[in-house]
């Protein structure tokens, strides 16, 4: 398994918006725990799922529009790959697709894919956006979507997920 942790300090290293801010650390420990759900319920690629949860925003320059932040984050992977990043060829290519195309609105691919997708969608609600049915991926995402949008809307911190990441409570 990965060292969570690691990635996450060196992901923050170059992070240039708030942690705490929309796109950051508690958004992707709820894009982690919607993930983990829909990859269990179709299958998919856990630790493809974990890891897209940490990179897809990792390289966000901007909170509103920010066209190539995906591919950023995927590059940013690409570049910790063999040290702390360690996927074969073709999980990394799911994890690099998965950051890249994250917000074209696909809806069909690889489960690991749909799962990446669906697990970020889920968690629309923190920006003022409710979720559409059928602009998620997949029926286990669709009957998450009442508890994700919940948790989204209300602010809920992941407490045990961003510990085991190294960031701190607040």
């Amino acid at each position: 398994m990965h060292n969570m942790a690691a990635i996450m300090s060196e992901i923050l290293c170059g992070y240039t918006l708030p942690v705490r801010g929309d796109h950051g650390v508690v958004h992707w420990a709820r894009v982690l725990e919607n993930g983990l759900r829909v990859a269990e319920a179709i299958g998919a690629d856990r630790e493809v799922v974990a890891l897209f949860a940490l990179f897809h925003d990792s390289r966000r320059v901007n909170e509103c529009r920010d066209d190539g932040h995906g591919e950023r984050g995927g590059e940013f992977a690409r570049s910790l790959r063999g040290s702390l990043v360690h996927l074969d060829d073709a999980r990394f290519e799911l994890l690099f697709e998965a950051c890249r195309l994250h917000t074209d609105g696909y809806t069909t691919g690889d489960p690991t894919l749909l799962a990446c997708w669906d697990a970020d969608r889920l968690d629309l609600g923190r920006v003022g956006i409710t979720p559409r049915p059928h602009r998620l991926c997949t029926d286990a995402a669709r009957e998450l979507l009442a508890w994700a949008h919940e948790r989204a809307t209300g602010g809920y911190e992941p407490d045990d997920v961003l510990v085991s990441w190294g960031i701190e409570r607040t």
